[in-house]
Parts: C-alpha cells; sequence; structure tokens
C-alpha cells in the first residue's frame, strides 16, 4: 500500500487534495519561490491528526512542508514539488481567554486579526501586530517568530507566547502549554520550535500573554534631517514622552516615492527622514513632546494625526504598496546595531548604485529595534541577476556585525547567505538539533539550513 493509500485509508478522500484539486493557493509563500505544486495537500483538524500524518509520513521517509495563512516572505512554506503539504488552515479556533492570567490559549491556524478580536472583547490586548494580520496565522507567527510594529515596546512573538504544543517528525505529540509567566523547571522547550520554520515540528496549539490595553495611541510623523537626530528622537522618546508603541524611520527616497505615488502631501519641504511616533501617552504630551523637539532643533518638522483618516494616510506611506509596483523588486529585511544603520544604508546604497547607477534604492524600517528594510529596483544585465544584489547587500552587511534576517526569517531564499550572521559552531549546533529531532530529515527539508 502506498502513501497516499494508507493516507486516503487514514483520513478520508476528503481530507486529501490531489492533482488539479491542489490548485494554485498552495504552490507558494509570498516569496513566490514556490513554482509547483506539492505531491498532495492534506488538512487536519487536531493535533491528534497532525501526529499520525507525521508518523505515516516519517514510517515511508516522505518529505512534508507545514503551511499556514503563506504570508512568508523568505520561501520557508513554499514547496519544491515532492514534498505532502500539511495545511493547517482547519485547525482553527480559540479554547479559552483567561482574564486572571491575562492568556489565551489558540489553535494554529488561527488568524492573528481573530486573536486580536478576541483579546480586545475581554479587555486584553494582543501585542502582535503585522500588516497581513487578516490572513498570517498564529502557527506561523511563532515558527517564524513575527516581529511587527509593536516589537519596540512589546518584543517578537517569542515574548507574546508562554506554552505550545508541538508535534515532532515521528508523530510525538510535545504538549508543553504553560500559562504562568514564571517557570523555570528545566530547559524552555518551546524555544525549540519558535523560530525554526517548521524544521523540527510542527506547532499545533499555543498559549499566548495578553496585556492591558494600551489606551489611545497617538500617531505622529516628524520630519528630520540626519540619521543621528533619529536615534537621538528615539531616545528622547522613550525618556521624555513615554509609552512609546512604534518607532518607523523612512529615508528620503522611499518616502517620496510612496507619497508622490499615493498623492499625498505632510510638510512643505523635503526632509532626509520621516519618522512615525506612535505613543500611548496622550495627545496632549505628545504635542508638548515634539514642541520641545521642534525648539531644540532635533526634529524640522512635525504633524499629529486628529483622526482615523489621517492615521491611515501615514501609515499608508510607510506600508508602501506603490513600490511594490517597480520592476524586478527586491525587498530585504535585516537588522544591525541602531547606531549603525544610518552607515550601513548610504554604504550599501553607494556599493549598489556603483553597480547598477539607475536602480532605485531606499530604506525603511522599525529602527527602534534594530530592523531595517531595503528596496531594490534595478535592470539587470547579460549575465546579471538579481542574486547579485543579494550577494552586494549581505556583503556590506558583514561589515557591521548585521543579520540577514531581522523577522522574515530563512526559508530558502536566505539559506545560502546564513553563514554571514552565524558561527561555523552555531550551525554545526544546528544541524545537531536538527538530526536529533528528525532523523530521517522529512520536516520542511531544503530549509533553514
Amino acid at each position: 500500500m502506498t502513501l497516499t493509500d494508507r493516507l486516503r485509508a487514514e483520513f478520508g478522500e476528503s481530507a486529501l487534495l490531489m492533482g488539479a484539486d491542489i490548485g494554485s493557493r498552495y504552490c507558494s509563500d509570498m516569496s513566490g519561490l514556490g513554482k509547483s505544486p506539492p505531491a498532495l495537500v492534506i488538512r487536519p483538524r487536531s493535533t491528534a491528526e497532525v501526529s499520525r500524518v507525521l508518523r505515516l509520513c516519517n514510517e515511508a521517509s516522505a518529505p512534508v512542508i507545514v503551511q499556514g495563512g503563506l504570508t512568508g516572505l523568505a520561501g520557508g512554506a513554499a514547496p519544491l514539488g515532492n514534498e505532502i503539504a500539511i495545511s493547517l488552515e482547519l485547525m482553527r479556533g480559540i479554547e479559552e481567554v483567561d482574564t486572571a492570567a491575562a492568556t489565551m490559549v489558540v489553535k494554529a491556524g488561527t488568524p492573528l486579526a481573530e486573536c486580536q478580536a478576541a483579546a480586545a472583547e475581554h479587555g486584553l490586548f494582543l501585542a502582535l501586530d503585522l500588516g497581513s494580520r487578516g490572513s498570517c496565522q498564529i502557527g506561523g507567527n511563532l515558527a517564524t517568530n513575527a516581529g511587527g510594529i509593536r516589537v519596540i515596546r512589546y518584543g517578537m512573538m517569542r515574548e507574546q507566547v508562554l506554552g505550545l504544543e508541538a508535534v515532532l517528525a515521528d508523530g510525538t505529540v510535545v504538549s508543553s502549554m504553560n500559562r504562568m509567566l514564571k517557570n523555570n523547571a528545566g530547559y524552555d522547550l518551546k524555544q525549540l520550535f519558535i523560530g525554526s520554520e517548521g524544521t523540527l515540528g510542527i506547532i499545533t496549539r499555543a498559549v499566548l500573554r495578553l496585556h492591558p490595553p494600551p489606551g489611545d495611541i497617538v500617531t505622529a510623523l516628524c520630519a528630520v534631517e540626519s540619521y543621528p537626530q533619529v536615534v537621538a528622537l528615539l531616545r528622547r522618546a522613550q525618556t521624555g514622552l513615554g509609552g512609546v508603541m512604534a518607532f518607523e524611520a523612512m529615508w528620503k527616497d522611499y518616502f517620496a516615492f510612496n507619497t508622490a505615488a499615493l498623492r499625498l502631501r505632510f510638510f512643505n519641504e523635503e526632509h532626509p527622514f520621516c519618522v512615525i511616533l506612535e505613543s500611548s501617552s496622550g495627545a496632549g504630551a505628545t504635542e508638548a513632546f515634539l514642541a520641545g523637539c521642534l525648539s531644540e532643533g532635533l526634529i524640522a518638522d512635525a504633524l499629529v494625526a486628529h483622526s482615523q483618516a489621517q492615521e491611515r494616510d501615514i501609515w499608508s506611506v510607510r506600508e508602501g504598496y506603490p513600490i511594490e509596483t517597480l520592476p524586478n523588486l527586491l525587498n530585504f529585511d535585516v537588522s544591525l546595531p541602531i547606531g549603525m544603520i544610518g552607515d550601513y544604508a548610504e554604504a550599501c546604497t553607494a556599493a549598489l548604485h556603483k553597480r547598477w547607477p539607475a536602480a532605485h534604492v531606499s530604506f525603511y524600517g522599525h529602527v527602534g529595534d534594530s530592523n531595517v528594510h531595503i528596496c531594490v529596483s534595478a535592470d539587470y544585465g547579460p549575465g546579471e541577476s538579481m542574486h547579485d544584489v543579494d550577494e552586494i547587500v549581505y556583503r556590506v552587511l558583514g561589515g557591521y556585525q548585521g543579520s540577514i534576517s531581522a523577522e522574515h526569517g530563512i526559508g530558502t531564499l536566505k539559506r545560502p547567505y546564513l553563514h554571514l550572521s552565524r558561527t561555523p559552531e552555531e550551525l554545526a549546533l544546528m544541524r545537531r538539533l536538527k538530526h536529533a529531532l528528525d532523523p530521517r530529515g522529512i520536516l520542511n527539508p531544503g530549509k533553514v539550513i
């Protein structure tokens, strides 16, 4: 009996998608790296079913990938063509919200937006927030250690989870559904799976940490004349304003391109940097803080959004959908010490323009959590490819002790460059962990390491 026959016998015909029934949805994540559909798709409804699927696949040494909302940007959920895709889309639902403990128990296939709404209904706040909140799923958020715009205040996804349940390659269920903030009873096993991109196990359930609501969030846009002043504004806001929820910097080329495309105008003059500053300290405190920064010359101009429409306009520039229309566009997600980001941006831009003088190169990012994104659009000559851009961006980054991935993961897209951010000893330990938990190498093969 073939593996497909065994899966069909175990779960029924309706649980499997094969051939033309697979459709385009399961062919790739948002990276676009997937070019072929998986061998088949199976959609379990429970941890027990995930366990049985993996047990059968492991016995047959059949490679598997796990798919959630398919919003990843590094190819971690993109099939290579011969894998069995385990989609968690039917493992959806919130099992419990504990207001006393400020926790939520949720299935891995639940979209982030549903979890945010459920927390709000109980007077609590789930700190993770991403632009893909309506489609990304909690399991994928955990598997990639998602970041987003609130990291400066609340930390990465790693800080938003207290416990989780995962299934190992052989079908073993590891249920570590801890609900306490303090628990030092041995190894913190959940950390093995957070950020592992489905290569060490499949996350099926989680206990999320919730917070008190931050109150009314005030959004301001600040014009700044130099990168050192951007950093000074960040530190001043954290100490003199407090309640900083987001701090997003946009370099001139990025800001100008998007505002022109969106037909928006915020200031009378162009400035080298524009910063979105969000705080829960109130409109009065924010306006007083910005007035002080203006009088001291720390910022050149500023405005405070007084309506949701104004907030949306400001954030629409940061979200940067117009820039996605540029030809041959590549997006990079890197991190490096905050004080070095300005110098890196200059050095990286110079190196790229030396190779492609007419290229569009622009920077934007969270900055306050050391993360910056790079947009590169260039026309490539004979013998050139987009991989040449990767080499330049990451080679320059190496001189600043940076990471090739701040929040998007490694997947297949960044795997050739992982050695630039990890030592040989670290890579060797990663391989030992992989072999220990997945000796037959069936989980997401070809990804991360």
